[in-house]
């Protein structure tokens, strides 16, 4: 099992411990790229062919909150990549 497929599996459980860097990874594994236009904590994952996912950095630590997660499961399974 690769890291792309440790990380799917960590993130369809739902942990509390899944970090911004995780997810970043994640999603360039589907091909999505981060955009971080601004000078906020606002950031964007675009992809070529598939709906762009929205979130704010979390800060000062780097995991990401339940809805967070729920935005990328549930994009990625609309999507048809879950």
């Amino acid at each position: 099992m690769g890291k792309h497929e440790k990380l799917l599996a960590k993130l369809q459980n739902r942990p509390k411990d899944f970090t911004f860097q995780e997810v970043t990874t994640l999603l360039a594994g589907f091909g999505y790229a981060l955009n971080q236009s601004g000078s906020g904590s606002r950031v964007k994952f675009e992809h070529e062919q598939y709906a762009s996912i929205y979130m704010h950095k979390p800060h000062p630590l780097p995991v990401l909150k339940p809805y967070q997660l729920d935005v990328v499961i549930d994009t990625l399974k609309q999507e048809g990549l879950l």
